[in-house]
Order: structure tokens, then C-alpha cells, then sequence
């Protein structure tokens, strides 16, 4: 079991490579609006929930959605508080990052996020524009547009 309070130390193995993997790769809906936040030195962040639809039914027949939360830096952050929106159809490509911390009153607290390498609108907004970067299908446009992170495993690249 792990202890969530517990820091180790990974030692590289004899050539250095730890041959370890953290990609989560998402395709969900926006709970809500974005929260754009900027760090003391100004740097952009962002921080949104994802509903992820299971791919069973529980025993009731019906199914069920996970709720995970997102955190974008920078470039990414920008391109989600300008262009996505609660309800918006989003991709998201990251880590999984799990960090602890202590409250104002002692209480421990550990929270689980997806800090996010690329974002990409996967539809159209209610207005039925698209953002740059979106993954909708268009014959007569043809063009990609801008992508949401600085590598965009979306593409393929």
C-alpha cells in the first residue's frame, strides 16, 4: 500500500534510464468554466475538471463518468481560459502528478491531478466556431490551426 506522506528516491538503473512510463491520455467534457490563475512571476495556470464516461454500465445497466481534475501551464493554460468553456468536448495529454501538503490548521491533505502537456477543443462551441486547434472534422477548411501545448501528441508528432 502507499503511504501517501512517504517521499523515495528512484535510483537510475546502471545505464541511467528508469524505463518508467506516466502518460494519461483523456477525452472528456468540461464541468465548468476554467479558473486562469497567473503564479507570483506571472506565469499562466489554469485549472478545469473533466468528465470521462466509463466504458461499462454498473450493475444497474447504466453508466458511469469519473471526474478528474486538470492542470495546465503556460501556453496551454492560455488556450483553455480563452477558448474552452463548461460542456466543451476537450483532449488532454499529460502526468499524472499526486503532491500532498499541510493546511493553515495542520490537516494533511493529498490531491491526485493530470498536469496537462497538450489540450486540444475536440468541437465546436455553442456559437459553432472553432477553437484554434480544434479536431473537428471540416471539408471545406482542411487547415489544423494552432494547437493548445508546446507538442501536440494529438497530431501524431
Amino acid at each position: 500500500m502507499c503511504s501517501p506522506w512517504a517521499i523515495v528516491k528512484i535510483a537510475p538503473t546502471q545505464n541511467g534510464d528508469n524505463k518508467m512510463i506516466n502518460r494519461i491520455v483523456l477525452v472528456g467534457r468540461m464541468v465548468a468554466d476554467p479558473e486562469l490563475r497567473y503564479t507570483p512571476s506571472g506565469v499562466a495556470t489554469v485549472k478545469f475538471c473533466l468528465a470521462v464516461n466509463r466504458s461499462f454500465a454498473n450493475a444497474q445497466g447504466e453508466r458511469e463518468a469519473d471526474f478528474i481534475d486538470i492542470v495546465a501551464w503556460r501556453q496551454s493554460a492560455q488556450f483553455v481560459a480563452d477558448y474552452l468553456r463548461k460542456g466543451r468536448l476537450v483532449g488532454v495529454d499529460g502526468r499524472l502528478q499526486i503532491r500532498s501538503y499541510v493546511t493553515q490548521d495542520g490537516q494533511k491533505r493529498k490531491v491526485t491531478e493530470v498536469v496537462a502537456d497538450n489540450v486540444r477543443a475536440l468541437d465546436r462551441g455553442k456559437d459553432g466556431e472553432r477553437a484554434p486547434g480544434s479536431q473537428v472534422a471540416d471539408e471545406a477548411a482542411g487547415d489544423e490551426g494552432p494547437t493548445g501545448g508546446e507538442n501536440d501528441a494529438f497530431e501524431g508528432q
